[in-house]
Formats: C-alpha cells, sequence, structure tokens
C-alpha cells in the first residue's frame, strides 16, 4: 500500500537502473479491484461478517454471487497487498542505500503517517481498516529487515501453520460448548441495531465504527496480523532476491504455483465458502476458517503467477492496471468514502436494500472510475493527493537550528 518505489514517466519493467517496476504496479492495482469487491459486500450488508447468521436472498443471482465473492475474492486480495507492501519495504531500503539516506527514521515516520490514515479511516469511513495492520506489521519488519529470504520463508510458513492449528483448537472448543441457535438469534439482533445505527447520523454513525472496532481488534491481533505479517515476509523474501525485476526467467514457477493455487487453493475456497453459508455450526465455520488460512495464499500466489505471466502478451492490461495501482492508497481510502456515501447515514442510506449482483456492479464500476481518473490525474501530477500527504509527513524535518552569525572579520584600516 506504501508507495516508495523509484519511478520514471515510462514505467519501464526494470529495477536496476532505477525506474518503477510495471508489475509491481499492476499487482497492486490487480488486488485493488480485489478489495473493493470484497469491501463494498461487507459496508452494503451494515459491517457484517459472513457466519452463522446468512441473510435470506431471495432475487436471482443473490446466493450465486456471495458464493462467487466467497469462493474466489473474500480473503484473497488483502494478502496481494502484504506481500506488495513487504516487498516494496526492500525497495526503500534500496532508495536510501543509493541516496545515502537514513532508512529507519524516515521508514517510522512513515509508518507513523500510516497508522493515523488507518485510524481516521476506521472511525470514519470503514471499521475494517487495514492501514492501521500495515503500519504495525512494519515495525516487525523493521526489526528483521536483515533476515534472509529462506529464514522468511520458514518463518511465513510456520505462522501460517501455527495460526490454522490454533484455529482448529478454537473449533473444537466450539464444539464443546456453543449453542448455534443462540449464537444466530444475538447475531440477528445485533445486526438489526447495527442497521439502525448506520441509517443514522454522522455520530450514529461513527459510535457503530467505535463499536464495531472493539471486535475487530481481537481478529487483527489473533488472525489477520499474523496472515498479514506472513504475507509481507513473503514479500520481503521475494524482494531481496530481486524476483519481479525480471521475471523472463522464472516461468517454471509462475507455471508451478499457479497448478498449486488453482487446485489446493480453489479446493479450500470452496470448503471455506461451504462452511460460511451452510450453516453447520460455530465449529464448521472455525474449521472452514483454519482451511482457509493454508489455502488462501495459495490462490492469491496463482491469481498474481497468471497476472504476471498475461502481462507481457497484454501491454493494454498493465496499463489499465498499473495507473489505480500507482494511487493505491488514495483509491483505497476513496472507496470507501464512496461507498459510505451510498451505503450509510452520510449519503444514500443504502445499507441492506440493494442485492449482492448489484452492490458487485456497483463495486466493479467504482474501480472502472478510479481506473479512468488515475489515468488522467497522472498525466498531470506525479504523486496522489494521499500519497503526497504521506509522502510530506514522512520527509518533513524539524528546521534546523540556525548557526549564530558569524562575526564580520575586522578589516585593517585602508591606506
Amino acid at each position: 500500500m506504501l508507495e516508495g518505489e523509484p519511478r520514471d514517466r515510462a514505467g519501464t519493467s526494470t529495477e536496476v537502473t532505477g525506474r518503477r517496476i510495471a508489475a509491481v504496479d499492476a499487482l497492486r492495482g490487480f488486488a485493488l479491484f480485489g478489495i473493493v469487491v470484497v469491501n463494498i459486500t461487507y459496508l452494503a450488508s451494515g459491517y457484517r461478517m459472513a457466519g452463522l447468521a446468512a441473510p435470506s436472498f431471495s432475487a436471482p443471482l443473490d446466493w450465486e454471487v456471495r458464493w462467487v465473492v466467497s469462493v474466489l475474492f473474500e480473503n484473497k486480495f488483502y494478502l496481494l497487498f502484504a506481500f506488495l507492501f513487504g516487498y516494496s519495504f526492500t525497495l526503500q531500503i534500496d532508495s536510501a542505500r543509493r541516496s545515502s539516506a537514513a532508512f529507519v527514521p524516515r521508514f517510522l515516520r512513515r509508518l507513523g503517517g500510516l497508522f493515523l490514515l488507518g485510524l481516521a479511516h476506521a472511525i470514519l469511513l470503514f471499521p475494517g481498516d487495514i492501514l492501521a495492520t500495515y503500519a504495525i506489521v512494519g515495525l516487525v519488519l523493521l526489526a528483521v529487515r536483515r533476515i534472509t529470504p529462506r529464514t522468511a520463508m520458514i518463518a511465513a510458513l510456520a505462522l501460517t501453520v501455527a495460526l490454522a492449528v490454533g484455529v482448529l483448537l478454537l473449533a473444537g472448543l466450539a464444539a464443546l460448548g456453543t449453542d448455534a441457535s443462540e449464537a444466530v438469534s444475538e447475531s440477528a439482533a445485533q445486526a438489526a441495531l447495527s442497521d439502525q445505527a448506520l441509517h443514522g447520523s454522522a455520530s450514529m454513525i461513527i459510535n457503530e465504527h467505535l463499536h464495531k472496532l472493539a471486535k475487530i481488534l481481537v481478529l487483527r491481533v489473533f488472525f489477520q496480523g499474523p496472515t498479514v505479517l506472513a504475507a509481507c515476509l513473503v514479500g520481503l523474501a521475494l524482494g531481496k532476491l530481486r524476483l519481479m525485476a525480471d521475471l523472463s526467467g522464472h516461468t517454471a514457477t509462475l507455471r508451478r504455483l499457479q497448478w498449486a493455487g488453482f487446485t489446493a487453493g480453489l479446493a479450500g475456497a470452496v470448503v471455506y465458502a461451504h462452511s460460511t453459508w451452510a450453516g453447520g455450526g460455530h465449529a464448521y465455520h472455525m474449521v472452514g476458517q483454519a482451511v482457509n488460512l493454508v489455502t488462501a495464499p495459495l490462490l492469491a500466489a496463482a491469481y498474481a503467477a497468471t497476472l504476471l505471466r498475461l502481462l507481457p502478451a497484454v501491454p493494454r492490461l498493465a496499463g489499465a492496471l498499473a495507473a489505480p495501482g500507482r494511487l493505491a492508497l488514495t483509491n483505497y481510502l476513496g472507496q470507501s468514502l464512496i461507498s459510505s456515501l451510498i451505503f450509510t447515514g452520510y449519503g444514500l442510506s443504502l445499507v441492506d436494500r440493494l442485492s449482492p449482483f448489484r452492490v458487485v456492479m456497483i463495486g466493479v464500476g467504482i474501480f472502472a472510475a478510479q481506473a479512468v481518473w488515475s489515468r488522467w490525474w497522472l498525466r498531470r501530477h506525479r504523486y496522489g493527493p494521499v500519497e503526497w500527504l504521506l509522502r510530506w509527513f514522512t520527509n518533513r524535518r524539524r528546521p534546523a537550528r540556525s548557526p549564530a552569525p558569524a562575526q564580520a572579520p575586522s578589516r585593517a584600516p585602508e591606506r
């Protein structure tokens, strides 16, 4: 999500000469498309995560659309963003090294700015914000920045497996003591109160966001945070190996990622979606989450490998995705702003009033408009509005103390 790669106006896909890596921008734009499809579904439903209290869809394609979003989109695209965050971290280190700049204080300021943006985003627009999580995970990356690629990959795998095992243990505990009908009833009552607040005034919406944040914080600390860290570590490892600077020699690896991702990854996504929407109780839902933790990174990797193989053959696709990818921070926040104006009391107040198909089409429309706007903006400006703000916050300096004025040397009298 952070900008920081070296760039040129041509957008040439190379790193050695200090130019921006077009493949990174295109991947970021692709991730942005997936993010809006997932987030707008969440925003349109009153900020309710999929689970025991499944909605009663009646219109044609409603269930089909929700299944497609669950199988192909949920929990995949934020992993791509996290991977790119870790990869861009290595590019920022390289940039600081080339310019002989102090990297650590600059990066800490960047993380501080990112955290403040995320906090404001979560309170005002979208409690499911991910920016603050990236800022905290960035501190871990800074601490382990000298880690070897092999160790980083092993740590990412260990984190993922440990988290999945932990979720399975929770599923076992849930099977022993959870009353599913009571949980559904309680969830439905809370959903009604949430909808009422989101249809209300700005103060009611903000209070509801703060209420949601208390619950989301637990998920961030124990579930999504470690998952984001694992993806960042993979990005850090591949960044140290400079694998995306020249992909021509890695076609076989990309092909293997496609095979693994589109088999095991898709199978796991189906299990996750079934456990989400088919009922079966809280324990089964947790089992689906555990399966998803292991297989979602594979499907995300397959998406990335497929796109990276397509980009050289379809240059127009690269151009369409790279522009919004270069303004990913502005576009990410813009997606939440537009969605809030559509679905909450900030604007049209359409929470829970549109079918899943219409909601997804709105999300696709938002991304298409952002792609056009991004190309227009980049013809006139070097950075996006929020990218510029973060860059200013990162690069700001305390005013240097003015040296004491030098005393003018005495001059000998002219003769």
